[in-house]
């Protein structure tokens, strides 16, 4: 909450610093750093498309600003201001977009109703929609006036299609998501970590992402199986080095912190917990097996794509039904949820156990992240034909 608010207060000093009344500039919005990474493959064909662009981005959330707030992408990041008709004014005055792109989500009226009323060219791109939305549960013409801002919508499937044909847009296009992009291209990067190669020691190996608290303890009564020969790593969601202590006292296996780990013999520990950002895409690619943390309690389930694209099998909880890439893949038989400890552990021995079984599991998820692609090239040839560039 401190970040958020305090965050906030630096807002305008930074535009008026890093945006000129010359400047042509194209305007990224996303909720956080999820969003954030929907976005990358976009801002990248963005960047070569338009050079003498600025791009500005920027965030709700403290958890996508903090992170990227020095993205190489971005001329400028900023949190979003707060949705007062005020300072939408003079947001826009200082950004002064050709055209404003917001990614899946975010609908803060008063900055589209003044992006509608300044004309600027405003499109949304992995746009996700539900039928619990105000839009389609209110008949009220003011809960959808500011989704007239919106040239066009990318939307990720037909559901979402459909309800925005039902209150009246027909200017909608099934784009899919472009997250599916941006982790085919991770196979394109270098993703060598010397550490985790040394800590592996090409055993089998587990790698337990974005975890919770409720996640650990399902991993528990796993990891502290004595006979296991393998290699675990965890990475939790958030680095509180308290609770990282804690679980780890309380695995009573030998483990190493990432934090930790200069001057150790890596190899002769089983389990390896990540207290840092920003590795975790990298360390999927030495993955047998991935947990993705999120769906246990309520918190969300995070990124299952990025596993899926290293070709592994995916485990997670059973809290899937607002994510429909998790909910398709777990129908493919590339995720498999479980619902407590014991069923934790017998699909993890089943995917150590029969080796055949787990590598076609991990096929389908690698061909399912194939054949979903496409989505960032159909919006930039939208783009090539319809963005009117300021002069």
């Amino acid at each position: 909450m401190k970040l958020f608010v305090e965050g906030r207060k630096s807002t305008f000093s930074i535009l008026k610093a890093g945006i000129q009344k010359h400047d042509r500039v194209v305007w990224f919005h996303m909720a956080s750093l999820g969003e954030y990474e929907q976005g990358v493959p976009v801002m990248e064909k963005v960047r070569q498309l338009y050079p003498q662009h600025k791009i500005i981005v920027s965030f709700y959330s403290p958890s996508g600003y903090e992170i990227k707030k020095k993205s190489p992408l971005a001329d400028v990041v900023v949190y979003l201001p707060l949705d007062t008709a005020k300072n939408a004014n003079s947001f826009l005055d200082l950004v002064h977009p050709g055209l404003a792109i917001f990614v899946k989500y975010e609908f803060w009226p008063n900055i589209l109703n003044e992006l509608h009323n300044r004309d600027v060219q405003t499109i949304l791109i992995s746009g996700g929609f539900r039928e619990d939305q105000l839009f389609f549960r209110m008949n009220n013409d003011w809960f959808k006036k500011p989704l007239e801002a919106f040239e066009h919508f990318f939307v990720q499937n037909e559901n979402s299609k459909l309800l925005l044909n039902s209150i009246g847009f027909q200017n909608v296009t099934i784009g899919g998501d472009t997250r599916f992009d941006r982790v085919a291209n991770q196979l394109q990067q270098d993703n060598t970590l010397d550490f985790i190669e040394e800590f592996v020691d090409n055993k089998l190996c587990i790698v337990a992402g974005s975890t919770w608290p409720e996640d650990e303890s399902f991993l528990k009564e796993f990891i502290v199986q004595k006979d296991l020969d393998l290699k675990i790593i965890i990475a939790p969601h958030t680095i509180h080095l308290e609770r990282i202590r804690n679980f780890q006292k309380s695995i009573s296996v030998p483990s190493v912190l990432f934090s930790e780990k200069a001057g150790k013999q890596l190899s002769d520990f089983k389990v390896m917990i990540v207290d840092t950002i920003g590795m975790l895409t990298k360390i999927y690619s030495y993955a047998d097996i991935a947990y993705v943390g999120g769906a246990v309690g309520h918190t969300g389930l995070h990124n299952i794509l990025e596993p899926a694209t290293f070709g592994i099998p995916i485990i997670t909880g059973p809290n899937i039904e607002k994510f429909p890439e998790a909910i398709k893949l777990k129908a493919l038989k590339g995720l498999y949820t479980v619902n407590s400890e014991e069923e934790l552990i017998s699909i993890l021995n089943t995917f150590m156990n029969e080796p055949g079984f787990r590598l076609e599991a991990g096929r389908i998820s690698r061909n399912y992240i194939q054949e979903n692609g496409g989505a960032t090239e159909l919006i930039l040839n939208y783009l090539k034909k319809n963005f009117v560039k300021t002069p």
